[in-house]
């Protein structure tokens, strides 16, 4: 079980809803997203402790926000209309206002993101109860030359969509991972993910306006 906050869900939902109001009418979505709200509890009920001040927590709770109301709408969001309402939340001028911040054509950028991660892996280092249920971190730093590299062999997103019928819909929370990346002006390289069958969720970030990337 992780412990429940309901901060992410006041700042995704509305998001959420905004885009949703572009593609169905009012009354679907008051009742879906009323009906959203006790499943993605139940989601975090049934979800295995990551810890909840885990940095990477955060992916679990986001996440949960999207997957609950898919649920809840009991099959008028399709995966397509999903990836829609992901894009545009992604869209909405603060998100986009990342990019202002964060610029991974720039090798400073590029460093802080990778310390970033590093810090995720130390706090796990420093929380060993968790190592059984959180994401594992490989670094390889020889693997390429220019950005950042890592990948996972476990993720509990992934575990619990197996466990709980969502394996289908997950592949689409997982291209946020390239939205994101947009976002800060870099590109994601990745060849492939658990949710889809792999070994492991791969992660290349380099600069977006690399030509040729090594």
């Amino acid at each position: 079980m992780l412990k429940y906050t309901g901060k992410y869900w006041a700042v995704i939902t509305p998001l959420i809803k905004k885009s949703m109001n572009r593609y169905y009418g009012s009354d679907f979505i008051n009742e879906t997203v009323k009906k959203a709200k006790p499943i993605y509890r139940e989601m975090l009920r049934e979800t295995d402790d990551v810890g909840a001040d885990n940095p990477m927590a955060k992916n679990v709770y986001e996440c949960f926000v999207f997957l609950a109301i898919w649920k809840a709408a009991e099959g008028r969001i399709t995966a397509d209309d999903l990836r829609k309402i992901t894009k545009d939340v992604l869209s909405f001028p603060l998100l986009k206002a990342m990019g202002l911040v964060i610029n991974a054509n720039s090798p400073a950028a590029v460093k802080r993101a990778s310390e970033k991660m590093r810090v995720n892996q130390a706090w796990l280092d420093a929380h060993p109860q968790y190592k059984a249920t959180s994401w594992d971190f490989n670094f390889d730093e020889t693997l390429h030359r220019d950005g950042f590299y890592y990948h996972f062999t476990h993720c509990p997103l992934n575990d619990y969509a197996r466990e709980h019928g969502m394996i289908d819909i997950l592949p689409v929370m997982c291209e946020i991972d390239h939205m994101t990346a947009a976002l800060m002006h870099a590109t994601l390289h990745r060849e492939q993910t658990l949710a889809t069958g792999g070994t492991k969720c791969d992660y290349w970030f380099y600069g977006d306006k690399l030509k040729n990337p090594q």
